[in-house]
């Protein structure tokens, strides 16, 4: 039933890809390679890309120590015009809810170029996508970081928890903020419900945009608080 419907949306609804029109897929082999899957790691410094070297479990420098997020995977740089094309058109009018499918193969792809599709990597963990305030969700319909965190579980075959991490309040917009003012903006949005599903796991925190890292770190602190064992982002992609 599934492949029948998704027969029928193709046949009526075609895609194209977002970088050069043709018909077929939201992204085309070809435009897909100008994405530059990111073969590295990188640290949670603010100033620039810092790589991490391949043979450390660690996700961030001795600077960086003090943050809540052990660390973060990203696939591509914010600084491609595709990528924030792509982001935008998933995250913004006119909401295409099923890019979730196509930006979860990047992050796929980089799982597996840095060595990180392993069973070590992934035991003993949940995904939990960041979660959007009810006024947000009404808009758009769906929570994208959501979407993307249930592609990616299928993919790697870990549960994914949309019921523990909800924002009890609307804030401010934070591409609108500075960094000490997004800080700000978020401290007590978010709470934990059903914090047996999280106790002592190791997190993984799906979102679609790391910027200054505000939003991921207030989770993460929201979610150690709860019990979780370590909390980790992934995100499509990462301003520098």
């Amino acid at each position: 039933m599934d492949n029948q419907k998704t027969f029928l949306l193709d046949l009526f609804f075609p895609k194209f890809c977002l970088g050069c029109q043709k018909e077929g897929s939201f992204l085309c082999e070809d435009c897909r390679s100008l994405l530059e899957i990111l073969e590295w790691d990188y640290c949670l410094c603010s100033h620039g890309l810092h790589s991490i070297p391949g043979k450390t479990d660690k996700g961030k420098c001795p600077k960086c120590s003090p943050k809540k997020l052990a660390g973060l995977y990203f696939a591509v740089s914010f600084k491609n015009p595709l990528a924030k094309k792509l982001i935008h058109q998933f995250k913004y009018e006119p909401y295409t809810k099923s890019l979730a499918k196509t930006l979860a193969s990047l992050l796929i792809e980089h799982f597996v170029l840095t060595k990180k599709n392993t069973n070590e990597i992934w035991q003993n963990s949940v995904l939990v996508p960041v979660p959007v305030d009810n006024k947000k969700l009404k808009i758009r319909d769906y929570n994208q970081s959501e979407e993307l965190a249930k592609e990616l579980s299928n993919v790697l075959e870990i549960p994914m928890i949309p019921d523990c991490l909800i924002k009890t309040k609307a804030t401010a917009p934070q591409m609108e903020l500075s960094k000490i003012e997004r800080e700000g903006n978020l401290i007590g949005a978010f709470e934990i419900i059903n914090p047996e599903k999280i106790y002592n796991k190791k997190i993984f925190l799906v979102d679609d945009v790391y910027t200054t890292g505000s939003t991921m770190e207030e989770c993460a602190k929201t979610l150690r608080q709860a019990g979780a064992k370590s909390v980790w982002g992934i995100c499509i992609a990462r301003e520098e």
